[in-house]
């Protein structure tokens, strides 16, 4: 599961992105909320994790505008702010849940995994392929695929955007993240699911990106 994490005070976003990736979560991390937009537009999150009072814009008004361009990824707000009112604007302008600061990390840890199952698909089938996005499984028939964790992230990222062209730098962003690696790594990997997936199911788009029909 890969999550946004959107919050300005350093120390409390630094800890909050080594706990949640002790636990199996991939976080890219904001203190700087004008950073918001340019990142979503290049990669793709499960989870957004939104702090309202941030230096530069209110996350009440980054919330409406992300709801209002069709981002429809699961948002948990984390705040200081915790009456009604707030809770009710937040949730008026499309949140998905709501978390007052102070708060214990394994809670935040659980509410995070909740969305994030909320906001999947959980049964994609492919040809003759049943893919299980929950349990990040493949299956033929009965008989589990094997696929390596570079290739799944791939898979799931163009079926997330299926019909859609999904660009190189999207690509590099969502599955290799800040590892300085080419495009040509791309190839080895479509490469790979090439093999599994039925004839002509991935579309190449020269010098743009891939496909999935």
């Amino acid at each position: 599961m890969k999550v946004l994490l959107v919050e300005d005070d350093l120390m409390l976003g630094q800890s909050l992105k080594e706990y949640l990736e002790l636990n199996g979560l991939q976080v890219r991390w904001l203190n700087d909320d004008r950073e918001v937009e340019p990142v979503l537009l290049c990669e793709a999150f499960d989870v957004i994790v939104l702090d309202l009072i941030l230096p530069y814009s209110r996350g009440e008004d980054i919330l409406r505008k992300l709801r209002s361009e069709g981002v429809d990824t699961p948002v948990l707000v984390l705040t200081a702010k915790k009456t009604l009112e707030d809770k009710e604007v937040c949730f008026d302008y499309g949140a998905d849940d709501f978390l007052s600061k102070p708060f214990s990390p394994k809670e935040l840890l659980w509410r995070i995994r909740a969305l994030g199952r909320r906001g999947r698909r959980r049964l994609v089938e492919l040809g003759d392929l049943r893919i299980d996005l929950d349990g990040e499984v493949v299956y033929r028939g009965e008989e589990e695929v094997k696929l390596s964790n570079r290739a799944w992230q791939l898979l799931y990222l163009l079926l997330q955007h299926r019909g859609e062209v999904v660009s190189k730098e999207r690509i590099l962003n969502y599955v290799w993240g800040e590892n300085p690696v080419g495009d040509e790594i791309i190839r080895v990997y479509i490469k790979e699911l090439r093999k599994l997936l039925p004839p002509d199911a991935i579309e190449t788009y020269k010098g743009r990106g891939y496909r999935l029909k």
